[in-house]
C-alpha cells in the first residue's frame, strides 16, 4: 500500500530533516496555531509526529433523521483544500466525490464539482484490488484504478481512484495535510428516493480504502471509529481514542460478515419480555436513516406493538405515506415526548459467549418519528422487502443519543449513553 506524504502545522518549534521525513512545513496559520518554520536537519531519522494511542480526529455532524434524512460532515480536500459535504456511511469503505473528470452523470451538489488531481492509483495497487469484485480482475488501464460501487438504495457510482490531500485537525491541536486515496466519481446512477444534494460519500467501513484504515496505516490514529448522533440534529464522528471505555457496553463483531460492522446472534426483546425471535445478525450502518428488521423479527415487532397499543388513543393513519406504518391521535402531535408513554422500548440482546449479555436498547425515541402531518410513525421497516434478506440493519434513528464505537483492532462494537449535542473539543477527548 502506498503511503502518502504529510504536511503539518504544530504548536511547538521542532526541526525535521525534510529529506528523511514524510513532513514539510507551512506558513503562519490564521487559527492561532503556531507553525514550524523550515529548519536544518537535527537527526537522520524522523521522530513520530503523533502517538496513535492518544491521537484522534473529531468532526462535527450536520443533519438529522427526519426531515433531512441523513447526517453529513464537511471535509476540506484538495490543493488548495476546498470544503465538501459528505454523507457519512459506515456500511461502505470508499470516500469519493462527484468529480469533474468531466462528469458523465452527476447530481446537484452544494459545491462546485471536485477537480481531480493527476496522482492516480495504479490498477494493481492493493487499494484498488480491495474495490474489485474478485481477485482476478482485469486491468484495462494499468496506470489507473477503475471502480464501480453499488449501494442498497439502488445508488451506484463509477469512478477512478486517485490520491489527494485531506486537511484534518487532531484533538492534540495538530493540523495535518494527509495524502490519501479517494474516488473521483464521474458517473452516478440514483433513484429519486435515494437522491439528496451532497458532494460525495465518506466511507468508514472495515476495508483498506476506508478513511480510518488509511489514517491507521500512516500511523496517525488507532483503527477505531465512532459516532454520536444527536436526536436534535447534528452530533459528531471520531477516529481514534475519543471515548471512555468504562462507560461502553461491548459485544464482538461477527465473523460471519467481516465486511460490515455486524454483531450476533441476538434476541429480540419488547418491553423487557422475550419475543421468541432469536439468532439475529445486526449490521450497524449510518448509511441508512431508518432501521430494518428481517421479516420474522419485523412481523413479531408489529404483533407486539399492535397488542400493546390496544385501548390507547392511537389509530392507524394509512393516508400518511411518510413511512409504511403511522398512527394519529386526537390532535396532531408535535414531539415524541407526547407519545412515548404509549410505546415500550425494544432491545437486541447479544449473547457474548457466556452468562454476560450485552443489550442494545432502542427507546421509543429511537424508533419513532413525528411526521409533517403530526402523526407518529414507526422508523423500523421490513428489510426483507428491500432485499436485505435475513440481515437486520440498525440505522441512524436507533443509534441516536449513543456513542457508538467500532474497535477494528479488537473486533468489538460498543455503545453507551451520551449527550451527542456536545462535540468534544481539542484535548477534551472523554465522552
Amino acid at each position: 500500500m502506498k503511503m502518502g506524504k504529510v504536511e503539518m502545522v504544530l504548536a511547538m518549534m521542532v526541526l525535521f530533516n525534510m529529506s528523511s521525513c514524510s513532513a514539510w512545513f507551512g506558513n503562519k496559520h490564521k487559527s492561532g496555531r503556531n507553525s514550524i518554520l523550515p529548519g536544518q536537519a537535527t537527526s537522520s531519522s524522523c521522530p513520530r509526529l503523533l502517538n496513535p494511542a492518544g491521537s484522534s480526529v473529531v468532526i462535527p455532524l450536520h443533519g438529522n433523521v427526519y426531515p433531512v434524512g441523513f447526517y453529513n460532515v464537511t471535509l476540506n480536500i484538495g490543493q488548495p483544500p476546498r470544503p465538501y459535504f459528505l454523507d457519512v456511511d459506515t456500511g461502505s469503505d470508499l470516500t469519493w466525490l462527484q468529480c469533474d473528470a468531466p462528469c458523465t452523470h452527476c447530481s446537484e451538489t452544494p459545491h462546485p464539482l471536485y477537480r481531480p488531481s493527476n496522482d492516480f492509483v495504479p490498477c494493481k495497487d492493493p487499494l484498488c484490488a480491495s474495490l474489485q469484485a474478485s481477485d482476478d480482475y482485469n486491468c484495462e488501464h494499468p496506470d489507473q484504478c477503475d471502480y464501480e460501487i453499488n449501494y442498497a438504495d439502488q445508488y451506484s457510482t463509477f469512478g477512478v481512484l486517485l490520491n489527494d490531500v485531506y486537511l484534518l485537525n487532531f484533538t492534540n491541536r495538530v493540523q495535518l495535510k494527509v495524502r490519501m486515496a479517494l474516488g473521483c466519481g464521474y458517473d452516478q446512477v440514483f433513484s429519486p428516493s435515494s437522491y439528496h444534494p451532497l458532494d460525495g460519500i465518506l466511507g468508514l467501513g472495515r476495508g483498506k480504502t476506508s478513511l480510518v484504515s488509511q489514517l491507521n496505516n500512516q500511523g496517525l490514529v488507532r483503527n477505531v471509529i465512532g459516532h454520536c448522533l444527536s436526536s436534535q440534529g447534528g452530533g459528531y464522528i471520531f477516529f481514534g481514542n475519543t471515548y471512555d471505555s468504562a462507560r461502553v457496553t461491548w459485544t464482538p463483531m461477527s465473523s460471519v460478515d467481516p465486511k460490515h460492522y455486524s454483531a450476533g446472534p441476538a434476541e429480540l426483546v419488547f418491553g423487557g419480555r422475550k419475543t421468541g425471535v432469536g439468532s439475529l445478525t445486526a449490521v450497524f450502518d449510518t448509511g441508512s436513516s431508518y432501521s430494518y428488521f428481517n421479516s420474522r423479527a419485523y412481523q413479531a415487532l408489529l404483533s407486539w406493538l399492535k397488542k400493546d397499543l390496544t385501548g390507547k388513543p392511537l389509530k392507524a393513519a394509512p393516508d400518511d405515506q411518510t413511512l409504511p406504518l403511522c398512527w394519529h391521535g386526537r390532535r396532531p402531535f408535535k414531539s415524541i415526548r407526547e407519545v412515548r408513554r404509549y410505546f415500550k422500548p425494544v432491545a437486541l440482546t447479544f449473547n457474548n459467549g457466556g452468562r454476560v449479555k450485552a443489550q442494545f436498547e432502542i427507546a421509543p425515541e429511537a424508533y419513532l418519528i413525528i411526521s409533517n402531518l403530526g402523526n407518529v410513525c414507526l422508523g423500523i421497516l421490513n428489510g426483507s422487502e428491500i432485499g436485505l434478506e435475513e440481515l437486520n440493519l440498525i440505522g441512524d434513528i436507533s443509534m441516536q443519543e449513543k456513542v457508538m464505537v467500532f474497535e477494528n483492532e479488537k473486533n468489538l462494537i460498543g455503545w453507551g449513553p451520551a449527550d451527542c449535542s456536545r462535540v468534544p473539543k481539542a484535548r477534551d477527548v472523554s465522552i
